[in-house]
């Protein structure tokens, strides 16, 4: 009787994951919310006015994994409030608290540029 009830136990969790394979993705593909309508990010756009500033790119390297943002520069500094917003969550996905705190700094060292709000 003890190994009936392993087969039967056995058979109803293999129907059960068999069943959840098959519905799971149905039931995905019916809960994902309409696309949006986006316009491709242009990433060497974005990139190149902070490739084109000598040393740019390892000043924020630097700053990012030093954690002191008072190492960017002035020329970076121009560079980086040229960037358009819409590039920094696709420049700094793994660090979205990256731009904001270079912006602030940089704002410090241009006065005439706008903090981040």
């Amino acid at each position: 009787m003890g190994n009936n009830s392993r087969a039967i136990l056995s058979l109803v969790l293999v129907v059960a994951l068999c069943a959840a394979i098959i519905i799971t993705p149905g039931i995905a593909h019916v809960q994902q919310p309409p696309p949006r309508l986006q316009f491709p990010i242009d990433m060497e756009k974005c990139w190149s006015s902070l490739f084109n500033t000598h040393g740019c790119v390892f000043e924020l390297y630097k700053s990012v994994f030093s954690g002191q943002f008072g190492n960017v520069g002035v020329a970076c500094c121009k560079a980086f409030s040229t960037i358009d917003a819409n590039c920094w969550p696709h420049m700094f996905p793994l660090n979205p608290f990256f731009p904001p705190l270079i912006k602030d700094n940089c704002a410090h060292i241009l006065p005439s540029s706008p903090t981040h709000q």
